[in-house]
């Protein structure tokens, strides 16, 4: 969106700049607003320059994003994993005739 309103005031300002090329001004003289017209298009092409830098960036986030949703969805899924597994290998409760009566067997 910033790219495309940069687009329509550089064409703005390259039609001010014909503009005055043809016409002039009685207001100012045609140097001021040469001189004008130019601050705005080097403001303009130092801002398309840091759009892009912060597209760069963005682009940069967003992979970093990308990759931190697959690694949290594969811990997640192994959390739940491991919590299964300890819930299953819990050694069931017996009481203390059950356990002698066990050793007995063992032995």
């Amino acid at each position: 969106e910033l790219e495309n309103q940069l687009t329509t005031k550089s064409k703005t300002l390259d039609e001010l700049k014909q503009s005055l090329a043809l016409n002039g001004s009685a207001e100012q003289t045609p140097e001021a607003l040469s001189l004008k017209i130019a601050e705005l298009c080097e403001m303009v092409d130092s801002i398309v320059s840091q759009v892009a830098q912060l597209k760069t960036s963005m682009q940069s986030i967003l992979e970093q994003w990308r990759v931190y949703d697959e690694v949290y969805a594969e811990v997640s899924l192994m959390t739940t994993r491991y919590l299964s597994c300890i819930d299953q290998c819990k050694p069931s409760v017996m009481s203390l005739e059950a356990l002698k009566k066990q050793v007995k067997t063992l032995q």
